[in-house]
């Protein structure tokens, strides 16, 4: 059987569902479906929720903000975090102008955040103070323009793609293609960006992932398990709590900074690495697989304020640290497209539930650090943090 596929937005045809069941149907792993519904009211309005009901466990995706993962729902509980905005918010609403550079936050609450595409890490200003960049770039305040659902019942897999340009006149043309899927009755799901430089001159890329795991999954005494190369604090905050326990998730405080180590992870001689956080609520796990030859840089977000400010930490593999871009474009950390070149990572996420399948993650990062001695920097380095 050819596998099916149903437009779902295309704005050169002025095509777009407004709300549609999209199809519905079953196989031997599950019944599953997929829908598509536009939110209304406050600063959710217009925004575009796919839902991906593998049977299993449902994946709910936003196109309108860059194909981000909002969130993923099994059997009552949610993957993702509680920000104190929790529903999504439309671009319009997110003044990415703002003088301060941090007007991303206005709508940061996802599940899946990607950050760039032209630059992905702090503000930057140029010389008298003018905001020159945004926090995190601009490709997750940017809808995509193609949205499509592709079924596969042979293979038993459902997939979302989507396409977002980022692009001025005068200036870089880049065009993200996101194919978010997950099989049949599967706790697991992935994601495959590729970047395009679709215009006529040279241009240059940075990707960050900001995958973000908060309550009610998240609890103090969570463990993160990196194969380590190389780690650092990126600023003193960081550096203050103490190095030797990044792996480890502090306790809500009110008023605590906010924590970041950077690292370079060791890897299979391939590139393959992975990330496993345990000891969430109920025992579960979640790990993420990525490839350190697109993707070289990792990142740890531990943000520990009272609850209700947003208790979470964030997975964030990238290109590069998330400093200034001309910093980072000063060390080496930018991939560069001449037209028509294109730039390609996949992740996968997995939602273990069994002890066996969290073992055999264990197992994995285990035999990956094997043979590798950690670097552990107590102070952040000059070439990685600005």
């Amino acid at each position: 059987m050819a596998v099916k596929t149903h437009i779902l937005v295309d704005a050169s045809a002025s095509f777009v569902h407004d709300h549609a069941e999209i199809h519905h149907g079953s196989s031997s792993a599950a019944t599953w479906q997929a829908r598509l519904r536009t939110c209304r009211g406050g600063r959710s309005e217009g925004v575009q929720v796919v839902e991906l009901d593998n049977g299993a466990m449902c994946i709910d995706v936003l196109p309108t903000r860059g194909m981000g993962i909002w969130r993923v729902r099994r059997n009552g509980k949610t993957l993702g975090w509680q920000a104190p905005q929790p529903d999504p918010v439309h671009p319009c609403f997110v003044p990415l102008t703002e003088a301060s550079g941090l007007g991303w936050l206005s709508g940061f609450n996802e599940l899946l955040c990607r950050c760039g595409l032209e630059s992905n890490g702090a503000p930057e200003f140029d010389d008298t103070g003018r905001l020159v960049l945004p926090l995190h770039g601009r490709i997750a305040n940017t809808p995509a323009h193609h949205v499509e659902l592709l079924i596969d019942e042979d293979a038993g897999r459902l997939s979302l793609r989507g396409v977002v340009d980022e692009a001025r006149f005068h200036f870089q043309a880049l065009r993200l293609t996101s194919t978010i899927s997950t099989a049949f009755g599967s706790h697991e799901f992935s994601w495959t960006d590729e970047v395009e430089n679709f215009g006529g001159r040279d241009a240059t890329l940075q990707m960050l992932y900001h995958f973000n795991l908060g309550q009610p999954l998240l609890r103090p005494g969570a463990k993160i398990s990196v194969p380590l190369g190389t780690i650092a604090p990126l600023a003193k905050p960081a550096a203050g709590y103490g190095v030797d326990t990044w792996n480890i998730m502090p306790p809500p405080k009110t008023g605590s900074p906010e924590q970041v180590f950077v690292m370079q992870p060791a890897a299979t001689s391939n590139g393959d690495t992975r990330v496993l956080v345990t000891e969430l609520t109920d025992n579960e796990a979640l790990s993420v697989q990525v490839n350190t030859r697109a993707l070289p840089c990792f990142s740890l977000w531990r943000n520990t304020p009272a609850e209700a400010d947003g208790y979470v930490i964030g997975i964030e593999p990238g290109t590069n640290f998330p400093n200034p871009r001309n910093f980072e474009k000063q060390n080496g950390r930018t991939v560069s497209l001449k037209p028509g070149e294109k730039w390609q990572a996949t992740l996968t996420a997995t939602w273990h539930t069994d002890p066996q399948s969290i073992a055999r993650e264990a197992e994995l990062i285990a035999a990956i650090q094997k043979d590798v001695k950690p670097q552990v920097f107590m102070q952040p380095r000059p070439e990685w943090s600005k």
